[in-house]
């Protein structure tokens, strides 16, 4: 059902090799597509298919699941066309980069702080990346799964274990 949604036909004729998996759960239309390719795919999902916003950008870590250990998901809308589209691009934990889509989707600028503060994923030429939640000296990134669930430098919890 997926390989007919039409974002998928388009993207598939014009990026065949970037993209690198399609899956359709429950209506919803996810693209896997290649992280060195993510701003022209973006820009061609705005401009020709009329995804005209970034909804949401995020991240997921997959420690010890699957390789690459992040994924950075980006959640897209067509007003237009009233219709959604989940992009995903895999970062490897080595190069934790991927290139900013906020020249693409204004919205982006916030989201990306977002997830370079919780996770750590670095956004290539973003025009002001810094923490957005956390403190400028804060250690670590508290989403990652290997973060201590107390934060940096601080004792095991000691509650009540009964």
């Amino acid at each position: 059902m997926a390989e007919n949604n039409r974002a998928v036909i388009k993207l598939k004729e014009k990026f065949a090799t970037s993209i690198l998996d399609v899956k359709e759960f429950r209506g919803e239309v996810t693209v896997t597509v290649a992280r060195e390719k993510v701003v022209d795919i973006c820009r061609f999902l705005k401009e020709s298919l009329q995804y005209n916003l970034c909804t949401d950008v995020t991240a997921v870590d997959y420690l010890g699941k699957q390789e690459p250990r992040f994924m950075v998901v980006y959640n897209l809308y067509s007003i237009p066309n009233k219709d959604r589209l989940r992009l995903k691009a895999g970062v490897p934990e080595a190069d934790c980069t991927i290139d900013t889509v906020s020249c693409v989707w204004n919205s982006a600028n916030w989201l990306e702080r977002e997830v370079y503060d919780l996770m750590g994923v670095q956004f290539n030429n973003h025009p002001d990346l810094r923490r957005i939640l956390m403190t400028d000296d804060w250690v670590g990134h508290p989403l990652r799964k290997d973060y201590p669930l107390q934060g940096p430098d601080r004792e095991p919890y000691k509650g009540r274990l009964s």
